[in-house]
């Protein structure tokens, strides 16, 4: 197809996107009342502390397997991978295969032995065989920066998201919608509480696969369902040719990229089973056996998911093209909203309904996350700092359930802050960050505490801080916040000296070296009695809440 074809395409779609702005205004507004309503009705069920940390622990395998999906399948995978594999091609893929390969790894390892050793936070196995304090306000510390990291993800998408359909341009005004994505999340998680969230969760991750089948079958319809068709146009439209189908054309031109790609493999891969907001969804469940099935569902689920992201990725390729992808969005977010839009029609009202659905999907996608997020970080200040650091164990469940409100607010405002300068980044390689730091942190403190009878507080504690403080580290002097005009959150600056975009492949290896030497060196006896008992409780759930 031509460029004069492409630029009357564009203008079209501009000019559509106008004429027809009041219904996909309407479409949208429909979308966040109703979650916002889910939000409320939730919120009138939500009275003791188990019920806003663990919904009570009333779900079952099955919908706690649909609202894992949800949580998971974030604007990463929509919008941040469709860019990805737009943009890449087979590199951007490796995305999806890191994201999913990563459940086995929570399966197999941790989300049965977490079900029967916690109550509400990743601080309560920790703290049940060390020194409560010092590692409770460690796990603390390491949800809230995990999550922030996170979220940056989720508000960048939004950012593009509403921006897209607003028509806006301006800094200023994609700064003010992260801002009301802040705001509102702020709402979800202070009223709903785990109930609410889980339940929005649900209903937008049945939302995004219906979504997803359905752009799937019409890419592949245009295509006369001939994959190879897709592949081939998507690789001739990309200015690549057969490379764009092949390894390397984002990880492998330099060595350097070549180990970049280890380092996201590796955080991917492992950062799934350190994710807060996914190990709290484990306590959702009534028994350890619903925690193993609910991952089974969401195995199923977001595989099958994955899969459909290749028709979206390349079909995006292959039917808008990388120049128009770049004009809306440097990092390729815009992607999958763009396809809807050409599916439906370019400058018809089925286009501007189609995009209008995409993104209000993709958007209740965000706000899904985000309130998991944010519930997993007010949760962990609430009952592991406050409740039991300050309070010392004699907060009412009142005041840890006030605390965790008011935590709800100012990381709400941290994330806004940090959500505004993050606006032109991928939206997968940030979530990659979040993984990487988890996987550094958590991972190591988490399976040494289950599985290694040595384990001391020292250990725990060089664990957590020495990943956390080795991961955002690699991250600040990384490409990713500044050094590349493009895509780095400050530009016209650079005082990166670190190469990788990813800290994963430094990072993780020292998380566990350090809780290792840490426990040996410590003059602390392990006890043994504890771990013991951890040990049963974990493996067979009994005595577990």
């Amino acid at each position: 197809m031509s460029a004069a074809y492409h630029s009357h395409t564009a203008v079209l779609a501009a000019s559509s996107t106008t004429e027809h702005r009041p219904l996909i205004i309407t479409l949208f507004a429909v979308f966040v009342a109703a979650t916002l309503g889910i939000t409320v009705w939730a919120g009138r069920q939500t009275k003791s502390a188990s019920d806003f940390y663990a919904g009570g622990r009333q779900f079952t395998a099955f919908q706690n397997g649909l609202a894992v999906s949800g949580d998971y399948m974030s604007a990463a995978s929509f919008l941040g991978i469709a860019g990805a594999i737009a943009l890449f091609g087979y590199d951007g893929f490796l995305y999806s295969i890191g994201f999913l390969v990563a459940w086995l790894v929570a399966l197999l390892l941790v989300a049965e032995p977490l079900r029967n050793s916690g109550r509400y936070t990743m601080g309560d196995v920790l703290a049940y065989r060390m020194r409560q304090r010092p590692v409770r306000t460690a796990a603390g510390v390491s949800t809230i920066i995990v999550s922030i990291f996170y979220l940056l993800a989720q508000m960048a998408g939004a950012g593009v998201l509403v921006s897209l359909l607003l028509g806006i341009t301006s800094d200023a005004g994609k700064i003010l919608i992260v801002a009301l994505v802040g705001v509102l999340m702020i709402v979800y998680v202070t009223i709903g509480g785990m109930k609410g969230t889980t339940w929005v969760q649900m209903v937008k991750a049945v939302l995004l696969i219906a979504g997803a089948i359905l752009m799937t079958f019409m890419v592949l319809w245009k295509f006369d369902f001939n994959v190879s068709d897709l592949l081939g146009t998507a690789a001739e439209k990309s200015g690549h040719g057969a490379s764009f189908l092949e390894p390397g054309l984002k990880y492998g031109a330099t060595g350097t990229s070549k180990l970049d790609f280890l380092s996201l493999g590796i955080a991917l891969v492992l950062g799934t089973a350190g994710l807060p907001h996914i190990l709290i969804r484990f306590y959702t469940v009534p028994t350890a056996k619903a925690a193993r099935k609910s991952v089974n569902w969401a195995i199923g689920i977001i595989g099958a998911f994955y899969l459909m992201t290749i028709a979206l990725g390349f079909g995006a390729a292959a039917l808008i093209g990388p120049k128009e992808i770049i004009a809306k969005n440097p990092a390729g977010n815009a992607a999958a909203p763009q396809l809807a839009e050409y599916l439906g029609g370019v400058g018809s009202t089925g286009g501007a309904v189609m995009l209008a659905v995409i993104s209000a999907v993709a958007f209740a996608t965000i706000l899904a996350v985000v309130a998991g997020l944010t519930l997993a970080s007010s949760s962990s200040f609430a009952h592991d700092i406050y409740a039991n650091v300050i309070r010392k164990g004699k907060a009412t469940e009142k005041e840890e359930m006030r605390a965790a409100r008011w935590a709800t607010v100012f990381i709400g405002a941290a994330a806004i802050l940090l959500g505004a300068f993050a606006r032109d980044m991928n939206v997968a390689g940030l979530v990659a960050l979040a993984f990487a730091v988890a996987a550094s942190a958590n991972l190591p403190t988490l399976l040494y505490s289950l599985f290694w009878k040595r384990f001391t507080t020292q250990g725990a504690l060089w664990s957590i801080y020495g990943g956390l403080a080795a991961s955002v580290i690699l991250v600040l002097f990384s490409p990713v916040v500044s050094g590349n005009e493009k895509t780095s959150m400050f530009k016209g600056v650079d005082f990166a000296w670190f190469p990788l975009e990813n800290p994963g492949l430094i990072s993780i290896p020292l998380g566990f070296l350090l809780g290792w030497i840490g426990s040996l060196l410590s003059k602390e006896e392990p006890d043994k009695g504890k771990y013991a008992e951890l040990e049963v409780k974990s493996l067979t759930g009994i005595g577990a809440h």
